[in-house]
C-alpha cells in the first residue's frame, strides 16, 4: 500500500499529464511515463524503499543530467553552500567543474592548499581519498573536498601530457574569500589583480585607484589582472565594468527558453566601500586611462563578463591566453524538507553578441603559457597571432615590478602595451 507521500506524487503527476494542453502530448506522455515508474518501484521493488530518498534520487537524476552546474543538493550540502556564501570555509582553495567522471580545476586561489600542492587550471581529480568521481555530483564532490581545517586528503589528479595519474596529499585550511589587490609599476601605472568577485569588489577596486591617482595626479594606465579568476557575484562584475564605461553601458545580457531569466545588465555609478564619492579625485580618468585587461584558462565566468564588456567596447586591450569558458547563470532554488538544487536558468553573452559558455573568449593579443597553436575563433575568423612563453608561477600583488621585468611574459606584454602602445578609448 502506498505511503501518503507517494500517493500525492503519482496523484500530482497524474493529474499535470492529464491538464497538459493537446499540443503538449510529448510531454504528458513523459509525464505519465515517470509517474508510472514511481508507481512500479514502489509496488515491485524487491525491498522497501524509502519515499523521501525515492523522490530525492528522481529529482538529482533530472537535474544532474542538464548540465554540469546543476545539481540537486540534500539539505546538509545546502547548508554547506550556505556556509561557503558567507566567505570562510574549511576546503583546498579552489574553482572547479565536473567533466567526464572528474573534477577539472578551474583555478587554484592564491596561497592555498590546492596552489601550494601545484595543481593547474585544467588538472582532472578522479579520486578524492579511496572515492572516485565517478558517478558524483559536483556538489558531492565539492563535499568531499571539504573539512576540517588541519585534516588531509590524497587526491589522484591527471594532467595533460602526463601518462600516469599523480597522488598529492593536501592539507585543508580555512578558505577565505579574496578580493582585490594592487601595486605600483611605477608612479604613473597601476596592477590591479582581482582574485575573485565579491560584493564589494569594485567598491575596493575604485578605492585602490583613487588612492593611486590622489598620490600621483596622474595615471597612465591600469593593468588589471583576471587571470585565474575562477569569478563570482555577478552583479559585481557589472559594477568593475563600470568603473571603466559610461553609465548606461550594456555589460552583458542573458538568453534562456524562460522569458523571466533573460535581462539586460547596464553600468551603473560606483562608490567606495564606505559610499565614497571618488568623482572629485578622479573625474573622468577612469573612463579615458589606458587599460589591458590579462585573461587566460583559469578565467571564467565573472571574470569572462568583464574582460567580454571591455573587450566588446573597444574600451581595452585584452592580452593572454582563451579564457575557460563558462558562462551560466545559475540559481538556487529551495526545495520542501531543506533540500535545494542549482539550476541553471540562462547563458550570458557579450554585449557584442558572442556566447561565453563552451567557448571562452580570445583575446586581442594572444600571448599563451603553452606551444599549442590557438585554433580560430569560433565565428570562423582567424585567431590573433599568438606569442608563447614558459608557465609563470603565480604573481604576488608585492612582486609586480620584479615579475614585469623577470618571468611573467604575459604581465611584461600588458606593460609593454601601456608604456609604448598607449590604448586609446576607441568609439
Amino acid at each position: 500500500m502506498r505511503s501518503a507521500l507517494a500517493a500525492l506524487a503519482f496523484a500530482t503527476l497524474v493529474h499535470y499529464a492529464e491538464a497538459a494542453p493537446a499540443d503538449a502530448a510529448a510531454e504528458s506522455d513523459a509525464v505519465r511515463a515517470f509517474a508510472e515508474a514511481y508507481a512500479q518501484i514502489k509496488a515491485r521493488y524487491a525491498d522497501s524503499v524509502d519515499d523521501k530518498k525515492l523522490v530525492a534520487n528522481a529529482i538529482k537524476g533530472m537535474v544532474s543530467g542538464l548540465d554540469p552546474y546543476s545539481y540537486y543538493l540534500e539539505s546538509d550540502a545546502y547548508d554547506h553552500l550556505r556556509q561557503e556564501s558567507s566567505g570562510v570555509f574549511g576546503g583546498l582553495g579552489m574553482e572547479v567543474s565536473l567533466e567526464k567522471n572528474a573534477v577539472k580545476v578551474i583555478a587554484a586561489f592564491e596561497d592555498s592548499p590546492a596552489a601550494r600542492a601545484g595543481l593547474q587550471p585544467g588538472d582532472l581529480i578522479t579520486r578524492f581519498g579511496e572515492t572516485s568521481v565517478e558517478g558524483l555530483t559536483l556538489e558531492q564532490a565539492i563535499q568531499k573536498a571539504r573539512g576540517e581545517p588541519e585534516t588531509s586528503i590524497a587526491l589522484t589528479v591527471l594532467r595533460s601530457g602526463e601518462a600516469q595519474p599523480r597522488v598529492l596529499t593536501l592539507k585543508r585550511a580555512l578558505i577565505q574569500a579574496r578580493t582585490v589587490r594592487a601595486a605600483p609599476i611605477d608612479p604613473a601605472y597601476v596592477y590591479i589583480q582581482i582574485t575573485h568577485f565579491n560584493r564589494n569588489t569594485a567598491e575596493r577596486m575604485l578605492a585602490t585607484l583613487a588612492q593611486a591617482y590622489e598620490k600621483t595626479g596622474v595615471l597612465k594606465g591600469v593593468v588589471l589582472d583576471l587571470r585565474d579568476n575562477p569569478g563570482g557575484v555577478l552583479r559585481s562584475a557589472v559594477a568593475v565594468s563600470s568603473v571603466f564605461l559610461p553609465e548606461g553601458t550594456l555589460a552583458v545580457y542573458t538568453e534562456s527558453a524562460s522569458a523571466e531569466s533573460r535581462m539586460r545588465l547596464t553600468t551603473r555609478p560606483v562608490s567606495g566601500p564606505d559610499g565614497e564619492d571618488y568623482s572629485k579625485i578622479l573625474g573622468t580618468a577612469l573612463k579615458n586611462v589606458p587599460l589591458v585587461v590579462l585573461v587566460n584558462g583559469g578565467s571564467a565566468s565573472a571574470s569572462e563578463i568583464v574582460a567580454g564588456a571591455l573587450q566588446s567596447h573597444k574600451r581595452a586591450t585584452v592580452v593572454g591566453s582563451r579564457t575557460f569558458g563558462k558562462g551560466t547563470v545559475q540559481v538556487v532554488l529551495p526545495l520542501e524538507g531543506g533540500a535545494a538544487m542549482k539550476l541553471t536558468t540562462a547563458f550570458y553573452y557579450t554585449p557584442d553578441g558572442r556566447r561565453i559558455q563552451g567557448s571562452g573568449l580570445v583575446p586581442d593579443i594572444v600571448v599563451d603559457a603553452v606551444s599549442a597553436p590557438l585554433a580560430a575563433q569560433d565565428n570562423g575568423t582567424p585567431a590573433a597571432p599568438a606569442q608563447t612563453c614558459a608557465p609563470s608561477p603565480p604573481i604576488k600583488a608585492t612582486a609586480v615590478p620584479e615579475a614585469a621585468q623577470d618571468g611573467d611574459c604575459q604581465l611584461e606584454r600588458a606593460v609593454e602595451i601601456l608604456r609604448r602602445q598607449p590604448v586609446l578609448v576607441r568609439s
